[in-house]
């Protein structure tokens, strides 16, 4: 499996991830002109744009990538971007080789969700290297976002890798093991704690 962590612009990861036939993008954000160039070098078609959630600088680079390549557009269904096919919590995205297995974690907004493939998780804007996702803008739930860390992305395996939607962190790339151990939003908490936290600026 190819597997791809794109930043070009600002501090956005995109993601592009491909089997011997078929390449997917995950988050075009504003990395549009590269991710084109990447995926031509590969030689593979590209089938599907993933989307973590609607915000723009996820989704800056949808059309651009989506024209060049005609393909379509996987969001959840609560998603209020143009999209071709819409996905919901635990289903499957596959194509060729490739299978990633979405996680619905709403919090950060509504439709927000990563995507589990091969022990990589793309946690979008749910989880970052040493932070979590903002609950303060615009449909952000504090409450959601506790259930979506606490009891779906720390049920997974500690040796599960993160690949976050932002550089905002010490490295690129963690895991869930070290996120559990050493990111100051996921110390222990009661859910009213968690809400209380949340709000400190």
């Amino acid at each position: 499996m190819y597997f791809r962590q794109v930043k070009e612009i600002g501090d956005n990861f995109s993601y592009v991830i491909a089997d011997s036939n078929y390449a997917i993008v995950v988050d075009p954000s504003y990395n549009a002109s590269q991710l084109i160039q990447l995926i031509e070098n590969l030689d593979r078609p590209l089938k599907f744009i993933i989307n973590t959630h609607h915000h723009r600088d996820h989704t800056a680079g949808n059309n651009q990538v989506k024209n060049h390549f005609h393909c379509q557009i996987i969001a959840h269904h609560l998603s209020g971007i143009d999209k071709d096919r819409e996905v919901d919590d635990n289903d499957l995205i596959t194509i060729g080789e490739l299978a990633l297995h979405v996680i619905h974690t709403p919090g950060h907004t509504p439709d927000s969700i990563c995507l589990l493939i091969d022990h990589k998780l793309l946690t979008g804007d749910t989880l970052f290297v040493g932070e979590c996702g903002r609950t303060d803008l615009m449909e952000g739930n504090s409450q959601d976002m506790y259930y979506s860390l606490f009891h779906k992305l720390l049920k997974l395996p500690d040796a599960t890798k993160i690949y976050p939607g932002h550089d905002y962190g010490p490295t690129p790339v963690s895991t869930v093991g070290n996120e559990r151990k050493t990111n100051y939003t996921l110390k222990p908490r009661t859910v009213s704690d968690f809400i209380e936290f949340m709000k400190t600026p």
